[in-house]
């Protein structure tokens, strides 16, 4: 697939309005510049690292498979536009994102983009996986595999400002039940992807500030509803989106002029997720505690 800049354009434009394209700023650029979006061998994840490579960039493709991650580095290359570099981690274990981003931290000391992108969902019928460290899987790959980038690769961030944090979460939405995180009550692990996935707008949200103040803007968003992927196959569940939907909506905001700190994004325009955690402060310090002890990755002031 080669994409072009009338292309990213394109999907710009939509975002900003047709009305007001004329008055509107510029949409960015990543030409030259790098970025890193986890989950990128297959799917949506696949499909952002392309179109971001097609504008110019040099991005960092990540996944479990070297096979597949080779083959979307060598279509990269092969269109001449862009670069790309694959990293292999399974985020199933917290030792292997720590060591990834300790890796990538040293190879890459400016990064202006990271879309956590990677992701596992399963039937709430199915028995209740743990990681390799004993959590939940979904939580542990969901949302703390994204925990850890974000505390670890700041610094990184902050030296490219602006630069930008993209968590691709979803609508799916189920409070967090602190007194049952890791889902061991029993009929607990239909919760799971929605936990997983309130717990990344809630981190958003709660991180947000800071971060902005180091001039990295952070956002969660919703790409699609049932996107046509691997994952939402595997459910079983019958796709309601495209694949090419999900990703013009997270290109439309990656490369909006501008975004709203700490914003949940749904059909590119910041909106309150179906459960109100997020924006309950008691309920954020909470994650914060529990992800910094879970993970041994604090988040700085």
């Amino acid at each position: 697939m080669r994409l072009s800049f009338p292309w990213i354009a394109a999907v710009v434009l939509c975002f900003l309005g047709a009305a007001h394209a004329a008055d509107a700023p510029p949409p960015l650029s990543y030409a030259g510049k790098t970025v890193l979006v986890t989950g990128s061998t297959d799917g949506l994840g696949r499909e952002l690292a392309l179109a971001l490579a097609a504008d110019g960039a040099h991005v960092i493709v990540h996944g479990r498979n070297a096979e597949r991650g080779q083959a979307v580095v060598a279509q990269i290359r092969k269109s001449g536009k862009g670069s790309a570099r694959f990293y292999a981690a399974d985020f199933a274990s917290l030792q292997a994102v720590r060591d990834f981003a300790d890796v990538i931290a040293k190879d890459h000391p400016r990064l202006d983009l990271l879309v956590n992108n990677a992701g596992v969902a399963f039937k709430g019928s199915q028995p209740r996986r743990t990681s390799a460290d004993g959590h939940e899987m979904q939580f542990a790959v969901n949302y703390l595999a994204g925990w850890v980038l974000v505390n670890t690769l700041r610094p990184n961030l902050a030296a490219a400002t602006p630069s930008r944090i993209v968590n691709v979460a979803s609508g799916s939405a189920n409070a967090i039940d602190f007194d049952d995180v890791m889902l061991e009550k029993p009929g607990a692990a239909a919760r799971g992807y929605g936990q997983s996935k309130l717990a990344q707008v809630t981190m958003t949200v709660a991180l947000a500030p800071a971060f902005a103040a180091d001039g990295i803007t952070m956002i969660a968003l919703h790409p699609a509803t049932m996107m046509d992927t691997t994952m939402v196959r595997g459910l079983g569940v019958q796709p309601r989106a495209t694949i090419a939907e999900g990703r013009d909506h997270v290109m439309g905001l990656i490369l909006a002029p501008a975004l709203q700190p700490g914003a949940f994004y749904r059909d590119g325009k910041p909106t309150s997720p179906r459960d109100p955690q997020p924006s309950d402060a008691p309920a954020r310090k909470r994650l914060v505690a529990l992800s910094a002890e879970l993970t041994g990755v604090a988040a700085k002031p």
